[in-house]
């Protein structure tokens, strides 16, 4: 009797043994969920402001350039070129000087110290500059991440105010995927940030043709944010919709100076000015 009893025991209870071990192993399988890849840099080290605007935009052929007299010229440098020889720059005539900082949330450069202390030491006026990625994280983190690695201000008459690189992108889509309005929100959220932490207005550093393309010509930064333009020309040319001027001309990629060349748009009292806290 009793080893009947075991037998339909048994039986009864079979089914529920092979569904809890069914369960069991459905727990044990991991699903894959497909990771997000991780924000490109494999450019970073070579990335620098006008990176990709010859090669999108090319040179306009003229070396004079109109209007340079009561220019004053300075130059930006970036991590691709190594160590700069700041003394040589001060002696070929460079009274100012922007330095790349960091880019996206992710890469910082590895000469900055060398650089933006070097440039210091050797009397230039010098502030930072920021790639911007906006496919890889929001204006506010990148302007947050720039300021913690370099790109602040201090009133001490030598530091420009930061500037941010918004130019095509050199890993894909020229607009980083987004369309003008959400362009335009990003550079806001970088903008508007840097200017809270800060106190100082950032400048902006593009081209024309790219801030037509990808803002749709905004126009709402022409009276906040200094601008640095991008033209390799003998002249500005057309600005982006609500700048009159411009604060500094980038206008070759190669010169006299380390980097690429740019002239202030006024006498050097204007640059010292800018790094004072004016306008």
């Amino acid at each position: 009797m009793s080893r009947t009893v075991a037998g339909h025991d048994e039986q009864r209870w079979r089914p529920r043994l092979a569904a809890a071990g069914a369960l069991a192993a459905l727990a044990s399988v991991v699903v894959a969920v497909p990771a997000e890849a991780a924000p490109d840099y494999s450019l970073a080290d070579t990335n620098f402001a006008g990176t990709q605007i010859a090669l999108h935009e090319g040179v306009v052929p003229g070396s004079a350039r109109a209007d340079t007299t009561d220019q004053t010229l300075g130059h930006d440098v970036s991590g691709h070129q190594g160590p700069v020889d700041w003394g040589a720059a001060a002696a070929g005539g460079a009274k100012f000087t922007y330095v790349k900082a960091t880019e996206g949330t992710g890469f910082v450069n590895p000469q900055y110290g060398q650089q933006y202390d070097g440039a210091h030491a050797a009397g230039l006026i010098r502030g930072a500059y920021h790639f911007g990625r906006p496919d890889v994280s929001g204006g506010a983190e990148q302007a947050e991440y720039f300021i913690a690695h370099g790109g602040g201000w201090r009133s001490d008459g030598k530091t420009l105010p930061g500037a941010l690189d918004i130019e095509y992108n050199p890993y894909g889509d020229v607009c980083y995927g987004k369309n003008p309005a959400d362009m335009t929100a990003w550079i806001t959220d970088f903008t508007r940030t840097y200017l809270a932490k800060v106190k100082r207005s950032a400048l902006i550093y593009t081209s024309t043709a790219w801030w037509k393309q990808c803002t749709g010509n905004a126009s709402g930064f022409g009276n906040t944010n200094p601008l640095w333009l991008a033209r390799y020309g003998p002249d500005v040319g057309e600005l982006p919709a609500g700048w009159d001027k411009q604060s500094i001309w980038q206008f070759a990629r190669d010169g006299g100076l380390p980097g690429d060349q740019n002239y202030y748009n006024g006498p050097f009292g204007r640059v010292v000015a800018l790094a004072g806290g004016a306008a």
